[in-house]
């Protein structure tokens, strides 16, 4: 590695301490419960790390790929973050996202357009341009990782005075303008994940932060929160259960959130025991089941109707679920 590689490392990657429990003043249920998602966040900037040394969009892969099967996802998020970022510096090549996509980052796509997100968080407005976001689809997910980033760094005003952008200037461009109103609920659908960790996985805990939340965010909320109890983990099968049915207003969001991880986990081949127990619970079927619901979900899709195309793919697979959201 070069000393100016080392340096851009040290530089552009934050410390890990920013992902301590403590740190952010985020609920502990357990000593296990800390230590699962500490080292979410450990991995993450891992991954940023390792991007943030590379020289080109896909050098990073190999120590990622070396990342444990369970955490390897979040790696690949920071990774893109670190991309994005890069990018949107002054002197930051132009195509290490694109380059980064066109690797293994392609088998973790949508966590890699969160991790965009991130950057869309730390970047200043005025170089949001940079964003490499071009699928018109997967790109609301940017919006996801910003809320996410927001409420998990700046969690008294996003989460205690629940904050809420108004006019969010992105996504700009003119294919874009119709749908402008509906960034406030991709990046609620964000809020709701980091809920998950702001509450420490307890399924009491979040629910009550959910709780305070204005009436009318509470259904992005909940499937925010449904992906990250599936995706991340940290709960047990009673704790699950119960945030099944602390939510049971929200039963179709928690199992779109839940089908959304799913496909996202078995599309990076990712799977691990817990995922398939948070499917089961709240969509009734397995990870292959679920993500074979959300590729059906896409057939079709369009940006012609007065809902954006994914707000329609949410909704059609909560449809999907109906048999076992009413049970």
């Amino acid at each position: 590695m070069s000393l100016y590689r080392a340096m851009r490392r040290r530089i552009l990657t934050p410390s890990v301490a920013e992902t301590r429990m403590d740190v952010r003043g985020f609920h502990v249920k357990s000593d296990a419960g800390r230590k699962l998602l500490e080292t979410v966040g450990a991995s993450f900037l891992a991954g940023y790390a390792y991007a943030a040394e590379a020289r080109t969009g896909r050098d990073a892969e190999p120590k990622l790929e070396q990342v444990p099967t369970r955490f390897r996802g979040f790696a690949y998020e920071g990774a893109a973050m670190a991309y994005a970022v890069r990018e949107g510096l002054p002197v930051g090549r132009r195509t290490l996202v694109a380059e980064f996509l066109d690797g293994r980052g392609d088998d973790h796509v949508y966590m890699a357009y969160v991790g965009v997100g991130w950057a869309m968080a730390r970047l200043p407005r005025f170089r949001w341009g940079t964003l490499h976001a071009p699928d018109p689809l997967l790109r609301w997910l940017v919006l996801d990782g910003y809320g996410f980033h927001q409420a998990y760094f700046r969690t008294e005003k996003y989460v205690r005075q629940h904050f809420q952008e108004a006019r969010f200037p992105w996504p700009a461009g003119p294919a874009d303008s119709r749908f402008r109103w509906y960034a406030d609920h991709a990046i609620d659908q964000g809020i709701g994940r980091a809920l998950w960790f702001v509450g420490g996985t307890d399924p009491a805990e979040v629910v009550r932060l959910i709780s305070r939340f204005p009436a009318e965010r509470h259904a992005d909320l909940y499937a925010g929160a449904g992906l990250a109890a599936t995706y991340a983990g940290g709960a047990e099968e009673t704790e699950l259960r119960r945030f099944w049915d602390l939510g049971a207003h929200f039963r179709p969001q928690i199992a779109q959130g839940a089908a959304f991880a799913a496909g996202a986990r078995a599309r990076a081949g990712l799977i691990v025991p817990h995922n398939e127990l948070a499917t089961q619970i709240f969509c009734g079927v397995s990870v292959e089941a679920a993500q074979k619901v959300t590729d059906e979900a896409l057939i079709g899709l369009t940006d012609e109707g007065r809902l954006p195309s994914w707000e329609v793919w949410r909704r059609r697979i909560s449809a999907a679920f109906t048999a076992h959201v009413t049970a």
